[in-house]
């Protein structure tokens, strides 16, 4: 009685209603703080808190700094990369035509012709102005120099199949316009390819093991994906050259998808090859992986050597799965599926499952760089109708035939690949 008549004579009614709203504020604010808390104990909900404290930040600082974003400035220390704290595989593609690639097919001299898309007639070019934006945060731009400083007295090695090949065109072209002439050499071999930047006493290396283990295959390899054989528990011979690396980034996953069987060995090949067991696909796939894994926990220094895991890129054979009915597999795709959570046929959520249980498993702490969920909206980024078949570029009458010469397993450079580099490039 007595507060309520010094208030009526002290206080005025906006200074009360101010009291009433702090403490509201406040009470939500601390249920707010509980309420994250918990969601983030049982889910593992991660914020970004750097973006989240731009945010209030750019609220405060005036429209000037409200027009610009902070995708213009990804030096900016607010929005350093935090790999606890963000989620790169769940976001989206948005169209930005104000980023240019940092090379094309022409100003970068070491990619294949079955990735130079531009080179061998498509004339269409809204596929490299796609960005990739994570829902709680922002992937850093891929600095080529910063890159270089981060290899500096190092070696890189891509370790896997043509699509990591394919990545590694793009790791080596994304830095090499920035390094003079006389500075950069290409060693290309059939098995084993070496970029080196000098000034930076950096090498980018690739390693060719499609299954990672041995095979009757990899070396001199059989077109008839029937008479393909993999000897499941060796990796030892392939492995040795991937000794005193200190970055290694590992794939395997296209050769898989040959057939609903694959054949697995064990033993030496010399004892003849008709011992192999036919399994379906993800048995042998495991169990590759296993050798795999057995051979990182008992042979790499983690103070030297840091492992990388890319998870499978999709193919786009079926262009049912993103409701073309008309459409011709990937061809003549032209944007990307905008779908949320699209997952067509060509990425197996088995063999996904089998990298989840391995890796887990594993004693050597490594880097799964998830690619698939990303890549597998880019419907519209595959080499189709402008690559190669057999080291020749297609004719005129196989373009014409894109059901049976369509390539929607690799991809054009620039294009995709660049994001998985610059999802690496985050992690380095």
């Amino acid at each position: 009685m007595g507060w309520a008549k010094y208030a009526r004579g002290k206080l005025s009614l906006p200074v009360i209603t101010g009291i009433f709203c702090a403490l509201t504020f406040t009470v939500l604010l601390y249920t707010e703080r509980i309420t994250t808390s918990s969601s983030g104990f049982h889910f593992g909900i991660k914020t970004c808190p750097r973006r989240n404290a731009a945010k209030l930040k750019n609220h405060h600082t005036g429209v000037r700094e409200l027009k610009s974003s902070p995708l213009d400035n990804p030096t900016d220390d607010r929005f350093v990369f935090d790999p606890e704290e963000c989620s790169l595989n769940n976001g989206k593609w948005v169209f930005n035509t104000s980023i240019k690639p940092l090379y094309t097919d022409r100003t970068c001299p070491y990619i294949d012709r079955q990735y130079s898309c531009t080179k061998n007639g498509r004339d269409d070019s809204d596929y490299l102005h796609w960005e990739w934006r994570p829902d709680d945060c922002i992937l850093p731009r891929f600095d080529p120099k910063i890159a270089l400083r981060k290899l500096q007295g190092k070696r890189i090695m891509f370790v896997g199949d043509s699509i990591q090949r394919n990545m590694w065109e793009s790791f080596v072209c994304l830095v090499q316009s920035v390094i003079p002439e006389g500075e950069k050499s290409m060693k290309l071999g059939q098995v084993y390819s070496v970029f080196k930047a000098k000034e930076y006493n950096a090498s980018i290396e690739f390693y060719w093991a499609p299954f990672l283990v041995e095979s009757n295959t990899d070396i001199h390899v059989i077109a008839d994906s029937k008479q393909r054989i993999i000897k499941v528990d060796s990796i030892a011979e392939r492995a040795k050259q991937w000794l005193g690396v200190d970055f290694l980034v590992f794939n395997t996953y296209v050769w898989w998808m040959s057939g609903v069987k694959a054949k697995a060995l064990w033993g030496e090949f010399a004892n003849g090859e008709e011992g192999y067991e036919e399994f379906d696909t993800p048995i042998p796939y495991k169990l590759a992986l296993r050798t795999w894994a057995n051979w990182i926990d008992s042979t790499i220094d983690t103070n030297k050597t840091k492992v990388f895991f890319t998870t499978m890129s999709p193919t786009h054979q079926r262009n049912e799965d993103w409701g073309n009915m008309n459409g011709t597999r990937c061809f003549n795709e032209t944007r990307p599926v905008m779908k949320k959570g699209h997952w067509g046929v060509g990425s197996n959520k088995d063999l996904m499952k089998a990298v989840v249980d391995v890796i887990g498993r594993m004693k050597v702490p490594v880097t799964v760089l998830n690619i698939t969920q990303l890549s597998e909206y880019r419907i519209d980024g595959h080499a189709s109708v402008y690559g190669e078949l057999g080291g020749k570029l297609l004719t005129d009458k196989q373009r014409a035939d894109p059901s049976n010469f369509a390539d929607c397993i690799h991809w054009c450079l620039p294009g995709v690949p660049d994001t998985w580099n610059r999802m690496l490039y985050a992690y380095l």
